[in-house]
């Protein structure tokens, strides 16, 4: 997710070609967007605009711009007299954006392992992973945030779609992740991951799409299954 929504909207920081335009409305876009996978913002949150400039150390006009752009994505909601409030989606929400998030990060695996075969080098993929394994084996949040991030820029180097480093930042499930803290999670992304990079760096097309739609539905079945009723409470 190269366009304003290019590597930084994938999952959080500037590629490092990207830093002289990066923006002091970015700043505040991707903090957000970063600080929910760790949990620093949350679903029904009001965004207060003295607060995220003091936060941030940039101006209101940046903060206001980055708001707008939170809008736009659907990451915030903004009220007429309550100002902007970080989204909290419905279960069906959730589930409409996880039918998104299925095929588009088929799509991304399969397009990544094309761009294997066509001879891209997936050594930033490998490096990723073994970062993620290290983060997940000392239970540091924000490294893991930072290797997954590592992982999905990955993908999308590899990829080389302009598509869809326009479209795959729009994805919510940084606000599904926080929404829905279950411990199980990190363990599927950490094995689901594996197999992704698994057959995207074997190119092997079909292999990496459906490895990248299982992880999707691993995610959505652990979340219906912890949402489910018990016997108690069906009863």
């Amino acid at each position: 997710m190269t366009s304003p929504s290019s590597d930084r909207a994938a999952e959080g920081a500037p590629a490092p070609a990207q830093e002289a335009a990066f923006s002091a409305s970015d700043a505040v876009f991707f903090g957000i967007v970063h600080g929910l996978e760790l949990q620093r913002f949350v679903p029904g949150q009001r965004l207060v605009e003295a607060d995220l400039a003091a936060q941030f150390g940039v101006g209101r006009n940046s903060v206001r711009e980055a708001v707008q752009r939170l809008a736009a994505e659907g990451i915030v909601d903004v009220f007429r007299h309550k100002g902007a409030v970080i989204k909290a989606l419905t279960p069906q929400e959730t589930l409409h954006v996880l039918d998104v998030a299925e095929r588009m990060t088929g799509l991304l695996a399969r397009t990544a392992a094309q761009g294997v075969r066509s001879g891209r080098a997936p050594l930033a993929l490998k490096k990723s992973l073994e970062s993620l394994r290290a983060a997940d084996k000392a239970q540091d949040a924000e490294a893991f945030a930072r290797a997954r991030r590592e992982f999905y820029r990955a993908l999308l180097e590899l990829a080389g779609s302009r598509e869809l480093r326009r479209l795959f930042p729009s994805i919510h499930m940084p606000v599904v992740y926080v929404q829905h803290k279950l411990p199980a999670l990190q363990k599927i992304r950490v094995a689901d991951y594996r197999a992704i990079a698994r057959a995207v760096a074997g190119g092997d097309e079909a292999g990496a799409d459906a490895a990248g739609v299982a992880h999707v539905r691993n995610v959505r079945d652990e979340i219906l299954r912890r949402q489910a009723p018990t016997g108690a409470e069906a009863g």
